[in-house]
């Protein structure tokens, strides 16, 4: 009997509580859509037009004396009103039509943030009209110096430091400008191995050279671009890019450039990494048998000055061991000949113009050296053609080929009857140990 009594209890303080909650969540539910009220203070009043209507009118807005907050009260849904604070207003004061200086009255004009909007609305304003002190600009130029913290490293040395403003113009209470006597930027330039550039902050000082905080004093310009250049003085040396060939190499010829070095002044990161100056290319092809020379202006890197006072070098150069001779050969080969047809060639031998150096060429005969004929684009010719040859020369010597050379051959059908070779007066071979005055 007494367990049947606890069951009941149980199920009674069950219901009780279920019918608790539910009582409470009508009643939350029925508050959330309660339209409720609240006052925000301290909203801040924004001035809009203070540092360009005013200022194109010789006026200024004061802090002292002018109206900074206000207070209002809002109405809406309690969860909408709950979240609101004073960035969840706007107060603008429009300073246009404001046109001489004194204490007046401006009005001003209340929004709701947009996250706001169409949810709670300002029923209440301490005031409307927002209190502002306008006084008349005085202004004047003053003079922008460069503090230098640091020094450039060993072997370099500083340009003349450049700065995007000497001079601004700065303005505010007559009391507080005339304070100012100058303004100064401080570039650290540490232990300078090229040159420094950074946009500074400009700081204002006194006659007796203290810092004055800033407060008060306005200016167009905040910052000011600061370079120092760093600039280096180095020996370099002047090349050219010969540009080898077959019996013309650089290892063979004897070369002069004069001069061969200059001295240039530049910014350091242009010189740090740089040792020579090229003067252009030079075929080695061009040259011959005797000594020639040849000028070319000097140009200097970017941005550097030539301190040697020389614009121009002249390179001499010879191939003293140079010799040329004409070899005759009859070696032809031919390359890609068509198919189903016969090929015959005419030409019976060939003078060859070889040149390189007396080791090099002392060996060479006809028989080093062939004739290739490609006929790869006549692959459906009939007849007799003189055709371009490519020469080739079976040596390990360095050697080089002067002038164009071809071949005549005949295409005909097979089983058809073949031309005569061509009767020729070929130029007789030079023999290198002899030739070596003769003409490329």
């Amino acid at each position: 009997m007494e367990n049947n009594n606890t069951g009941m209890r149980k199920v009674l303080y069950l219901l009780l509580a279920v019918l608790v909650s539910v009582m409470i969540w009508f009643y939350v539910d029925e508050d959330t859509d309660r339209t409720v009220e609240r006052e925000i203070t301290g909203i801040p009043i924004t001035y809009m037009g203070a540092d360009t209507v005013l200022a194109d009118r010789g006026l200024m807005l004061m802090e002292e004396g002018t109206d900074t907050t206000v207070d209002v009260t809002v109405e809406g849904d309690r969860p909408t009103v709950s979240w609101m604070d004073s960035s969840s207003i706007r107060i603008i004061v429009d300073l246009r039509d404001v046109t001489a200086a004194g204490e007046q009255r401006v009005s001003c004009t209340f929004s709701v943030t947009q996250s706001f909007e169409n949810r709670a609305r300002i029923t209440k304003k301490s005031t409307s009209m927002a209190t502002v002190n306008i006084s008349e600009l005085y202004s004047k130029n003053v003079e922008v110096k460069c503090e230098l913290v640091g020094n450039v490293a060993e072997g370099y040395n500083a340009g003349q430091l450049q700065m995007s403003h000497t001079d601004i113009e700065i303005w505010g209470q007559q009391e507080i400008i005339e304070q100012v006597t100058y303004a100064k930027v401080r570039l650290d330039i540490g232990n300078a191995t090229g040159s420094v550039s950074e946009t500074l902050p400009v700081q204002y000082y006194n006659a007796a050279g203290e810092m004055l905080d800033g407060d008060g004093i306005r200016s167009s310009v905040e910052r000011v671009q600061v370079t120092l250049p760093v600039f280096v003085t180095k020996e370099l040396r002047l090349t050219m890019n010969f540009i080898d060939a077959p019996g013309a190499r650089r290892r063979n010829m004897v070369i002069d450039l004069s001069p061969g070095t200059i001295m240039v002044s530049g910014p350091a990161e242009v010189l740090r990494d740089r040792e020579t100056i090229s003067l252009g290319d030079f075929d080695l092809l061009s040259v011959g048998n005797t000594e020639s020379t040849h000028t070319y202006g000097i140009t200097v890197p970017e941005n550097c000055t030539n301190l040697s006072g020389v614009t121009r070098s002249t390179l001499t150069i010879s191939y003293p061991d140079r010799i040329t001779a004409n070899i005759l050969t009859d070696r032809v080969r031919c390359e890609n000949s068509p198919e189903g047809r016969a090929v015959d060639i005419l030409t019976g031998s060939v003078s060859v113009s070889i040149f390189g150096t007396a080791a090099d060429l002392a060996e060479i005969t006809g028989e080093d050296i062939t004739l290739v004929v490609d006929l790869a684009d006549y692959s459906s010719a009939l007849g007799s053609y003189a055709i371009p040859a490519v020469v080739e020369i079976d040596s390990a010597g360095d050697i080089g080929i002067s002038g164009d050379y071809q071949v005549q051959v005949n295409i005909r059908e097979p089983g058809s009857e073949p031309d005569e070779p061509e009767e020729e007066d070929p130029v007789p071979a030079v023999n290198p140990e002899e030739d070596g005055e003769a003409e490329e």
